[in-house]
């Protein structure tokens, strides 16, 4: 029984609660009037946004090879190498994101040509954030404060490399980008969803577009690189070994005619000299040629195929919290104020004043 009424006290009587804060009618509605006028100009002044989502789906390099790389490493422990193996890709999905939010690769989207539903003109991004993206005004006393406080801007390190300083306002720019700009891969179904928000539906969709297209290209010239490399490698050969068969092909042409009358055995044998290095010459731009031939179709079947799911495409309702339930927010945040000010603010006053 006594556990009972210990718990009992301890339990918010809320009926209790709300009867008190109703009987008080008058008092309740001037909060509820306080909360409504700053509810309504917050949630005109909280400028809406846009999201413009883009759903990819990778291609899977390492599918249905479970039971050949179970055999590879069976076999490996006998020390025997039947091939097999898959070998892991550096750049996989789930670290699509990490890729996503890198200083580089954001940098590169400051200089993204875009529009706007309200300016058909075409603007740069950073242009467009600077322009035309619209601040609430309880934001500007920070504003203003960090102006303040910020630091005088220098020209760069004494000692560092300029390619990777970032001033104060491309780090702030950075930071604003990567705020509105996300990648997302599940790790069920692999899908990778890329999503932009702004507050210009058109601009977020642009963006969204040219981001999934960069990322696939990002992708892809790391996967195909060293592909790519061989191919400039057996290119490059191939060239020198072309040379090397047309002057050994010329000299044996050229001794071939100034010596056609000839029956000495002397000069036979060095024209079946030159003959052999116009054959020799000729096997090896050949072989050259058929590594060119299988580079190039390396580098084609590394270059990953990435199916668009879902393009990007205007978002016409904001995913912004409706300013509907911004102001139901503070109506109740009025109610809780009130509640506040009757059983703790008013009777610390009156005991104070006594």
């Amino acid at each position: 029984m006594e556990e009972n009424k210990a718990k009992k006290s301890h339990e918010i009587d809320v009926i209790g609660i709300a009867r008190q804060i109703l009987k008080e009618k008058k008092l309740l509605l001037k909060f509820l009037i306080i909360f409504l006028v700053i509810g309504v100009i917050v949630a005109l002044n909280k400028p809406k946004t846009y999201t413009s989502e883009v759903i990819l789906a990778p291609e899977m390099s390492a599918g249905g090879l479970g039971m050949s790389s179970s055999l590879a490493d069976m076999a490996s422990t006998f020390g025997f190498d039947i091939g097999g193996k898959s070998s892991m890709d550096a750049i996989y999905p789930e670290i699509y994101p990490e890729v996503f939010a890198s200083t580089t690769f954001i940098m590169e989207l400051t200089d993204v040509p875009v529009r706007t539903t309200s300016d058909n003109t075409l603007k740069t991004f950073e242009q467009h954030l600077k322009l035309d993206t619209k601040v609430p005004f309880w934001n500007y006393p920070l504003i203003w404060i960090g102006q303040l406080l910020a630091p005088r801007p220098s020209e760069g390190p004494a000692n560092g490399n300029a390619s990777t300083y970032l001033s104060k306002a491309e780090d702030e720019l950075c930071n604003a980008i990567r705020g509105s700009i996300s990648c997302e891969v599940s790790s069920k179904t692999s899908l990778i969803s890329i999503k932009v928000k702004d507050q210009d539906p058109l601009a977020a969709t642009i963006l969204a577009d040219t981001i999934h297209r960069r990322l696939q290209k990002y992708i892809t010239a790391y996967r195909t690189q060293k592909a790519r490399n061989d191919v400039e490698y057996y290119q490059k050969l191939l060239d020198e070994n072309e040379e090397q068969y047309k002057e050994a092909l010329l000299k044996y042409a050229s001794y071939t005619d100034s010596h056609s009358n000839t029956q000495m055995a002397t000069y036979q044998t060095k024209g079946e000299k030159l003959e052999n290095e116009v054959q020799i010459s000729l096997a090896a731009y050949n072989q050259v040629a058929a590594q060119l031939q299988t580079a190039n179709a390396k580098v084609q079947e590394c270059t990953p195929a990435f199916t668009v799911i879902q393009p990007a495409s205007i978002p016409y309702k904001a995913s912004s919290t409706p300013r509907s339930l911004i102001v139901v927010f503070f109506l109740l945040l009025g109610i809780v104020a009130d509640g506040i000010w009757i059983f703790y603010i008013r009777d610390f006053l009156k005991q104070r004043k006594k």
